[in-house]
């Protein structure tokens, strides 16, 4: 632990940021939130400083870096619907990627030498391997993955150029919800796959649907390594403090997972099974940039960061999920 050290969280407002900024105070640090609050939640920043601003505002973010005397940066204020990308890509390109060369910019403008990146198993695209190592060619098949790609050959010619130390965290599927029930998943539109699951079992979308069922898997449905969000916030932390320890520039690109994979089907049933409660499920086409597998190879984690999770089986991410959502609506009656 790195007591009295000051962290600015950019994004910390969201889903993983909010988790985080409670785990990084937990741990000792003193924490400032930079948001545009577009999606995160004032409420999810749990007293933390905060400032209202753009990732883009390069001179707020410089003054920002500055007045705060920020030892390292966490960053993760993205657009990140991988199948909105294939839509509408410069959005991403612009948020992404050319709002992130701000902030760069105003770090080192500040002396601000220190950086964990919020990444993602995106960067791999589509690999005939059982489990994705960080070493692999990284071939993304959306512009989401394109854009976290480009930001991690920044930071990369960055360690030389400039000094930067950073590490790019390649976090698989983000799941699951604080157990004390704190912050969880407040997307709008929501997208991802278990908070839309859950919102089928407690009557609030008339079903689910399922986005492909030809894959090349044993159950024709995508693949996913599901990690809880608690131990992706355990993650950033090991990495903080491993950043922090750092004297010369560096980046190392690193997989947050578990190693184990489910099938959307697996992950359906699971929830049926948690809450008790049938829905209609309903098969669709596949949808554009949707890779058939990731799962991580997570053994450089643990190595390098002293890291691996630990409450990431499904049932557990499926039951604090659960818990979350069902103490915030009315239920309706059990089928």
């Amino acid at each position: 632990m790195q007591d009295n050290k000051n962290i600015l969280v950019v994004g910390g407002a969201g889903f993983i940021g909010s988790h985080t900024t409670l785990a990084l105070r937990d741990a000792g640090y003193n924490v400032t939130i930079y948001d545009n609050f577009s999606t995160g939640h004032e409420d999810a920043c749990f007293g933390a400083s905060t400032i209202r601003g753009e990732l883009s505002d390069q001179a707020l973010l410089t003054q920002v870096l500055r007045d705060q005397d920020i030892d390292c940066v966490v960053h993760f204020a993205a657009l990140i619907e991988a199948g909105q990308s294939v839509i509408d890509p410069y959005a991403f390109f612009q948020n992404n990627v050319a709002a992130t060369l701000s902030l760069l910019k105003a770090m080192r403008a500040a002396d601000v030498s220190k950086l964990v990146f919020s990444s993602t198993a995106a960067v791999y695209g589509n690999q005939d391997r059982d489990l994705l190592s960080e070493d692999l060619p990284k071939l993304p098949v959306n512009p989401y993955g394109d854009s976290k790609l480009m930001v991690e050959t920044m930071l990369k010619t960055a360690a030389n150029a400039y000094g930067l130390t950073s590490i790019a965290l390649r976090y698989f599927n983000a799941a699951g919800a604080d157990p004390e029930g704190r912050t969880g998943e407040r997307h709008d539109p929501e997208t991802h796959l278990i908070p839309l699951l859950i919102q089928a079992a407690l009557g609030q979308r008339d079903k689910f649907m399922i986005f492909g069922t030809d894959y090349d898997t044993p159950d024709g449905t995508c693949i996913r390594d599901y990690i809880h969000v608690s131990d992706l916030a355990s993650g950033h932390v090991a990495a903080v403090e491993h950043v922090l320890g750092q004297t010369d520039g560096s980046f190392d690109g690193i997989n947050l997972g578990t190693g184990k994979g489910h099938s959307v089907r697996d992950v359906v049933d699971t929830v049926k099974r948690v809450s008790g409660r049938d829905f209609l499920v309903e098969e669709c086409p596949r949808r554009a940039g949707d890779p058939a597998k990731l799962v991580a190879d997570a053994r450089r984690a643990q190595g390098v960061l002293n890291w691996q999770a630990e409450r990431s089986d499904l049932e557990t991410i499926v039951e604090d999920a659960w818990r979350f959502f069902s103490a915030r609506a009315q239920l309706p009656a059990r089928n």
